[in-house]
């Protein structure tokens, strides 16, 4: 029993690091029961305690701010547009033209605010579904001052829970991210093994690919978490040292890959499963209990049998090398993992550059599209049903709150249709089942609150199917319920993805190959940065965090595969863009991959003598290579300003004595690789620096 229990919170560990989303998840849940309990003595009406906890619902899984101070003033200004959307929204009743009017431009409004953050994002959502929940559950004027108060109630309730009852607990979480962390190590040896056991395929591979990127998340996840327990510098070796085994992980599957295409016999081949298998053993025990690792045999012989390896070595000795060093830098990642002293850290962030208040870019195009495309969907609405045609505005905003190109808002609007269709079924199964019973209907409504809040971050399409499956157990409990109007809910979902997509493809278009190339150029900027910052420090002449650089890399790629999707994605049948779209992320990954490599070695005057000089012309290079794929993103398609200049084998140095200055540099040579790698997907000729261009 207690070895089922401890499996399915390393699952449970894994799937959700730092149980960040079932925080949000029960807090949507229990602010909403807290909501209603303080409404009940009251005796209003069922329409006004669902405004009560809708507000509670939108606040807990809305308002991210990243402090508690910045949540409270982000709670005080939900309470402000709450109460403008619930009182235009009832006055809107008595005169129809007005509301679909506001509800339309409540679009705009919404999509543009993304762009002042977090709190922007989320007061833009809570004033839209508190001017949407009135209509669907069609208030009246003289009802607001009771909706007001359950305004209240509702935001009073999520404060209560946010800042008291599920209050953030940051050494909790960072140790449930450590043990996500160990979980997802665990999880990509486990790929490796079945990779190895059957000598590689396309199945396997996009398994290995998938283990290695949710290691990433939680690699990045640590250091968010790492300041709020350590102190400072405690925090910047836990970076290091995650970072370490982030880098033997991608040695050890990239061993494993190469030893697969050699001839292995059945005997090694089970041994190194084994091996395998028996590291992973080591990977899922609990992180409280450290050392662990450092204490067992298996360890000691694993270093042992990685160190005897030479030239001579036998087959399978390469991955008995990576695995060895994997379980040194894992073991490092212990000790520095401990939170041996705790300080008050100040504030010191730095300073972003200023957020444009207007501004015509992507995110005012989206806002004009969202305008367009929610017209469009009350006329296409009121031609399905002249009650329900906000479902088909609802949909519209949906598909394009987060959206940034055509592509993004096709593939969100798809999943969104797809998620309707099942969850109606979902919905009809609920309401029959507790037909009658009020207390299991609102107790299945809490579960669908739960899931919808659970997995919005994860699957728009398991979302959208718990949204749908709630709105039927709505109807049943308002006494409105019938399978008609659950498929009024799919016709009108499917017109307005309708509108929605026609407005993003017609209407100032916001093309995902353009977008993907400013992401791209933003990745560029951020590499040409690291590199300066980087021969800066390795020539002693100045001492700067460039992991924290390394990191606005890791950003700035992630952003890539966010934007890339579309192209990416089972949806988009072209195979040639699909190909397209995974070299394109594949090699930006590497880039990041090597970046981190530097700088988890690299230190302050690391080089010194001819050194350095050969250092300066090497980062020189790369810069050049840098401006000169910057220019063809400027102009895709047209002719090229310059070429590319491959390595030339000697980066920096002919003879580094040192083993870690000869991994930076070896690094610096392969992000060259990565460069030149990039510069034939935009058809930017490479030529070699030994060969002179005539």
């Amino acid at each position: 029993m207690n070895r089922l229990r401890t499996a399915v919170l390393d699952r449970l560990a894994a799937a959700d690091p730092g149980l960040v989303r079932l925080r949000l998840a029960g807090s949507a849940v229990l602010g909403i029961i807290l909501a209603v309990g303080a409404l009940l003595p009251a005796h209003l009406p069922l329409t006004v305690m669902l405004v009560g906890a809708i507000a509670a619902m939108m606040t807990a899984f809305t308002v991210n701010d990243a402090t508690p101070g910045g949540q409270a003033v982000t709670l005080g200004l939900a309470f402000l547009t709450g109460t403008a959307s619930i009182t235009v929204a009832s006055l809107g009743s008595a005169l129809p033209p007005m509301d679909s009017i506001v509800f339309v431009m409540l679009i705009f409004v919404a999509v543009y605010a993304q762009r002042f953050g977090p709190r922007g994002t989320a007061l833009g959502s809570i004033g839209f579904f508190l001017f949407f929940f009135p209509m669907f559950l069609q208030t009246h004027l003289k009802q607001v001052p009771q909706l007001l108060l359950a305004l209240v109630v509702g935001v009073l309730a999520n404060a209560v829970v946010r800042f008291v009852l599920l209050r953030h607990n940051p050494e909790a979480e960072f140790l449930r991210v450590r043990r996500a962390f160990r979980a997802r190590l665990a999880e990509v040896v486990r790929a490796t093994e079945a990779y190895l056991a059957v000598n590689g395929s396309e199945r396997t591979r996009k398994q290995l690919r998938r283990s290695i990127s949710r290691l990433h998340e939680c690699v990045l996840l640590i250091e968010d978490a790492a300041p709020d327990v350590v102190d400072a510098r405690a925090a910047d070796v836990l970076r290091r040292r995650a970072i370490e085994v982030e880098l033997a992980v991608g040695w050890l599957t990239s061993t494993v890959q190469r030893t697969c295409s050699d001839e292995l016999t059945a005997e090694v081949r089970d041994d190194l499963i084994a091996r395998l298998a028996r590291f992973r053993a080591l990977m899922e025990r609990d992180p409280r209990e450290l050392p662990l690792i450092s204490q067992t045999g298996e360890y000691s012989r694993m270093l042992v049998e990685g160190s005897r390896i030479d030239e001579h070595a036998a087959p399978g000795d390469g991955v008995r090398k990576a695995l060895a060093e994997l379980a040194l830098a894992d073991d490092r990642a212990q000790r520095a993992a401990v939170p041996e002293a705790t300080t008050d850290l100040l504030d010191e962030d730095e300073e972003d550059e200023p957020t444009p208040r207007f501004a015509y870019d992507n995110q005012t195009r989206s806002a004009i599209q969202a305008v367009v495309g929610g017209g469009l969907a009350v006329l296409g609405g009121e031609l399905v049903s002249h009650q329900r045609w906000y479902w088909a505005v609802l949909t519209v905003f949906v598909v394009f709150i987060g959206a940034s190109s055509a592509g993004a808002t096709f593939v969100k609007g798809v999943r969104r249709l797809g998620g309707t269709l099942i969850g109606i079924f979902g919905g009809v199964l609920l309401a029959f089942l507790v037909a009658g019973s009020t207390p299991a209907t609102l107790a299945l409504i809490l579960v669908c609150v739960f899931g919808m809040v659970y997995t919005a971050r994860v699957s728009q399409v398991v979302m959208a199917f718990f949204v749908t499956s709630m709105l039927g157990l709505l109807y049943s409990l308002l006494g409105t319920f019938s399978f008609a109007v659950l498929w009024i809910r799919v016709a009108e979902t499917a017109v307005g993805a309708a509108a929605g997509i026609l407005a993003a493809i017609v209407i100032v278009p916001v093309r995902t190959r353009s977008v993907m190339l400013d992401d791209i150029t933003e990745v560029l900027d951020e590499l040409a940065e690291f590199l300066e910052h980087t021969e800066g420090l390795l020539a002693g002449e100045e001492n700067v965090n460039i992991i924290e650089l390394s990191r606005d890399l890791d950003r700035a790629v992630e952003q890539v595969r966010t934007t890339i999707e579309p192209l990416t994605h089972p949806v988009n049948f072209r195979s040639a863009r699909r190909d397209y779209g995974w070299h394109v992320l594949t090699t930006l990954e590497t880039i990041a991959f090597r970046a981190r490599h530097v700088a988890a070695r690299a230190q302050p005057g690391q080089l010194a003598g001819g050194d350095v000089e050969r250092l300066r012309q090497f980062t020189g290079r790369l810069l050049a290579n840098i401006d000169v794929l910057r220019k063809a993103l400027e102009n895709p398609g047209g002719p090229v300003a310059g070429t590319l200049v491959r390595d030339d084998g000697t980066p920096v140095s002919d003879r580094v004595e040192q083993a870690e200055t000869r991994a930076v540099l070896s690094s610096l040579s392969h992000l060259d690789e990565g460069l030149v790698s990039l510069g034939r997907v935009f058809h930017v000729e490479a030529t070699d620096p030994r060969v002179p261009v005539k």
